[in-house]
């Protein structure tokens, strides 16, 4: 396991005028780096062969561009010596944890990452003490779970492992057992699921109501929990079939519906319910401080219901970078906070550089 200490003692030996942000071409790296390049930080970007190209178009965003064969060879001990030359905090997305995995990250790699790299895989509801768990700690409300499903009595959405492609997972809606059973017998005949992957699924019930990304940021030089934002997640194929085709069409077109990211919309939410906007992230970030110690440093994204008594259900948390440049334009809670629009990447590099200027890098790595 990499210790903090053995981190602390890394970052300490950084040239601290030329510190540089990296990240792993996908997901949000452009983003991130985007931000980094606002606040005159200089960024590396590590990529796969064969998906460099939109990072090589971006000329302003790459200082570095480091190609290899797969994202996990960043693992090895050469290509580790480089980047902790160049002075690199990693900045952690959903890409990130995929294609290294936790057991990597918690024991392999030395560079110092941005945040707590021991809570990333409490994202993942397989995990013990995982986001469940938290939203529990922190009483927070997160739909009903089915341990089973044959106890499956309403609506209910499965949540399981696509098969080919492991940075997605596969949703789909059911009724009853009977209904599970045919659609997942489906799912698996089409090569969507595996049956090995569907015993770890799991089984929520469906809550109907709007739903928002609330996009929250901790940090540990100012000592609070900030609300940077909304955005809302554009998928296919369903979002623009159940807009723009009739009802009485939608019932007569066999198609099967899949719930796959695509893109992202901005939103904001009405005045009265910040109160319980703020108070939500201030109860999650101090469940986290807790339970998985030091807690947050920097992003997480609550994805939640607000149904119509204006309760918030979460259903889901981004323990990273959630993956939403649309805020960077978008998000007037940023402007209120700091006079201008920005996004996660910005304020990333902004609680880096402040870091450095207090000689406090080592309080925001791990």
């Amino acid at each position: 396991m990499i210790s903090r200490r053995q981190v602390e003692d890394i970052v300490n030996k950084y040239d601290m005028k030329n510190v540089t942000i990296g990240t792993i071409g996908s997901h949000s790296a452009l983003e991130i780096m985007d931000g980094a390049k606002d606040e005159d930080i200089k960024t590396v970007c590590i990529c796969q062969k064969g998906r460099e190209l939109p990072y090589q178009r971006y000329k302003r965003l790459t200082d570095e561009i480091i190609i290899l064969d797969r994202f996990s060879d960043i693992l090895s001990p050469e290509n580790q010596e480089k980047l902790i030359q160049l002075n690199t905090i990693i900045i952690a997305h959903r890409a990130f944890t995929a294609y290294l995995g936790y057991d990597n990250i918690e024991k392999n790699l030395e560079i110092p990452i941005f945040g707590n790299r021991h809570l990333l895989r409490a994202e993942e509801r397989v995990s013990d003490r995982n986001q469940y768990y938290l939203l529990e700690k922190a009483r927070i409300r997160h739909p009903r779970i089915y341990t089973k499903p044959s106890q499956i009595d309403g609506l209910a959405i499965v949540k399981v492992q696509e098969a080919k492609r492991k940075l997605e997972r596969a949703f789909f809606l059911v009724t009853s057992y009977d209904d599970y059973l045919k659609k997942s017998r489906l799912k698996i005949r089409q090569g969507v699921i595996n049956e090995d992957d569907l015993r770890y699924a799991t089984i929520e019930e469906y809550v109907i109501g709007t739903y928002f990304n609330l996009n929250y940021f901790y940090s540990p030089i100012r000592g609070e929990t900030e609300f940077l934002g909304i955005e809302r997640r554009l998928q296919t194929n369903i979002h623009d079939f159940v807009t723009s085709v009739p009802a009485k069409q939608q019932m007569e077109i066999d198609l099967e519906l899949q719930n796959i990211e695509v893109g992202h919309t901005p939103a904001s939410i009405r005045e009265s319910l910040l109160d319980k906007v703020f108070k939500m992230g201030d109860y999650f970030t101090a469940a986290a401080k807790r339970e998985y110690p030091p807690g947050i440093i920097g992003p997480i994204s609550l994805q939640c219901i607000v149904t119509v008594e204006l309760d918030f259900v979460v259903y889901d948390v981004s323990l990273r970078v959630p993956g939403n440049p649309i805020m960077a334009t978008t998000s007037p809670y940023t402007k209120y906070y700091y006079g201008s629009t920005m996004g996660t990447g910005r304020r990333i590099a902004m609680e880096i550089k402040n870091a450095i200027q207090q000689g406090r890098l080592a309080e925001i790595v791990t």
